[in-house]
């Protein structure tokens, strides 16, 4: 390894345009950590809000942008046993994806599912962190449930709708054309709602109402979100792109026996994200190597096109995983 690596910075606080190649030194692995020589990194909404000065990384963690990555492992730490030189692997990251080299705990990394490329492996560890983690180890999902995700047509919307349904969950899913509807459709979704035509609380009540709800938009979704919940529903919110704050009547929470909770993935400890991962290793990678679930890629950008790729994802005209290249694709 050299001692400088290229990588993209937060110059400041602001919209895609804030995002500027530099040079770093390459990280060196404290103890339980290794280092990958990055080939893809993931671009998720939580890079954005770090960007725009919303979502302040963690003091350990990198103050670069990039929550995932694939790569190989170049540098291993003290106490690592799990991993060696050379291993090909995805990994959730504390931050830094979006440099040629990144340190991050070695109990986060997962072996790139066989069958899948580096660059499918790169939209994988952000995702199925999350949804593992709120969908079935927060709300419980059980198969025969009903099951409706907001915003289907996205990252964690087209895993979540691939894993529940494959778990054997009645899946609902709301997007916001025909097209990220057909999406959806062929996901595994029972029924793509399109949210400029339909209600999805009317949808949602003349099925019974919805067991469990993965809601990433907040503001008046909230209350409408209550309503469509059947008795004894669960509401999950992992994200509020319209605000978090709303008036809300706890009576009907009460009477009707309702849960509504919620988490964030990146303050949570190195140990609770290491016990999500041996659940997606156990779960979720047999499943992909089956060729039962796989990524949903929207468009590659060259590492210095961040800003670019940050554009795109911001005007949700995407469908699927948008991912950066790094490195050499091993």
């Amino acid at each position: 390894m050299s001692e400088m690596m290229r990588a993209i910075e937060i110059r400041e606080s602001g919209g895609p345009d804030v995002l500027r190649e530099c040079e770093r030194p390459v990280p060196l692995p404290d103890h339980g950590q290794v280092v990958l020589k990055v080939a893809y990194a993931g671009v998720n909404r939580p890079d954005a809000l770090q960007r725009a000065g919303k979502y302040a990384p963690p003091p350990t963690a990198s103050d670069l942008p990039g929550l995932e990555a694939s790569g190989e492992v170049v540098a291993v730490g003290a106490g690592v046993s799990n991993l060696a030189l050379g291993d090909l692997v995805c990994a959730l990251l504390p931050g830094g994806g979006y440099a040629e080299y990144v340190a991050t705990p070695a109990v986060h990394c997962l072996p790139v599912p066989a069958g899948l490329s580096m660059k499918q492996a790169a939209c994988l560890p952000e995702t199925c962190f999350t949804v593992w983690s709120n969908v079935f180890s927060r709300g419980g999902l059980q198969a025969g449930e009903r099951f409706l995700v907001h915003g289907g047509s996205s990252g964690i919307g087209t895993t979540a709708i691939q894993l529940a349904s494959q778990l054997g969950a009645r899946v609902f899913t709301t997007a916001g054309s025909d097209e990220k509807c057909a999406a959806c459709l062929t996901l595994g979704a029972e029924r793509a709602i399109n949210y400029r035509d339909e209600d999805f609380v009317e949808v949602m009540k003349a099925e019974g109402g919805a067991n469990l709800i993965l809601d990433m938009v907040g503001g008046d979704y909230i209350p409408r979100n209550v309503r469509a919940l059947a008795d004894d529903g669960r509401m999950v919110h992992i994200a509020f792109l319209s605000g978090p704050k709303v008036e809300l009547n706890f009576a009907q929470i009460m009477a009707r026996r309702l849960t509504l909770t919620g988490s964030t993935l990146r303050p949570q400890s190195d140990l609770a994200k290491a016990q999500i991962a041996q659940d997606l290793r156990e779960v979720v990678w047999p499943l992909i190597e089956a060729g039962k679930m796989a990524p949903v890629m929207d468009q590659t950008f060259a590492l210095a096109d961040a800003a670019v790729a940050h554009a795109r994802m911001e005007s949700s005209t995407h469908i699927g995983k948008i991912v950066l290249e790094v490195g050499d694709a091993v």
